[in-house]
């Protein structure tokens, strides 16, 4: 699950370009492109990170921060479906494209998200 995680953040040229999340919106993949290098784990750098993630976990979607600027997710094969990745790719578009996470709920730290 986690190639097909990392298939809908990068690629291009596929339906998951549809999604169009790219660097232009401030994303720059942190996880290792070889799969024997990056565990379970999808991350993306992106300056706003903490809002950003506020607002994915208020949608309902799971994940995590990690300082400085790093969105965490988890894919683990045994529950988490192809429907869920594209889910989480589409709202994440839509938090980008639409500044939602740029709201002052999301500004406030804690100690997790």
């Amino acid at each position: 699950m986690t190639a097909t995680g990392r298939y809908c953040f990068l690629e291009t040229g596929t339906n998951c370009a549809e999604i169009k999340i790219t660097r232009d919106q401030g994303l720059r993949l942190v996880t290792p492109r070889e799969h024997s290098h990056g565990g379970s784990h999808v991350c993306l750098a992106h300056a706003a990170a903490w809002p950003i993630m506020r607002a994915l976990i208020a949608r309902g979607l799971s994940g995590d921060f990690r300082a400085p600027d790093i969105l965490r997710f988890g894919f683990a094969p045994l529950y988490v479906s192809y429907a869920d990745v594209w889910q989480a790719v589409e709202t994440l578009r839509e938090i980008l494209a639409t500044r939602a996470w740029d709201h002052p709920e999301y500004m406030s730290r804690r100690t997790v998200t």
